[in-house]
């Protein structure tokens, strides 16, 4: 488990940090830091569900948000569900 302590909708989720690869090697997953989509080290479980999933971070400026992908709507697309510390 990791020391820090995230929430969705502001109840505390388990967590726990996975480095991947490039993270490993002390690498950045854009040359310039920035993406829609860029993968953290860490990973919560969501209430009601068994799954690990990969918290990725939208930055921009200097500004990001923490989210995981939700359940699909009815147009396919994928919901953000927002994570914060």
């Amino acid at each position: 488990m990791s020391e820090r302590i995230l929430s969705s909708a502001g109840q505390p989720v388990p967590t726990r940090q996975v480095l991947l690869p490039w993270q490993k090697a002390g690498l950045s997953f854009t040359a310039t830091g920035y993406g829609r989509r860029i993968p953290t080290s860490y990973m919560v479980q969501l209430p009601g569900s068994p799954r690990w999933r990969r918290v990725y971070c939208c930055v921009f400026s200097n500004s990001g948000t923490c989210y995981v992908d939700g359940p699909r709507d009815e147009s396919g697309k994928k919901k953000w569900i927002v994570i914060s510390d």
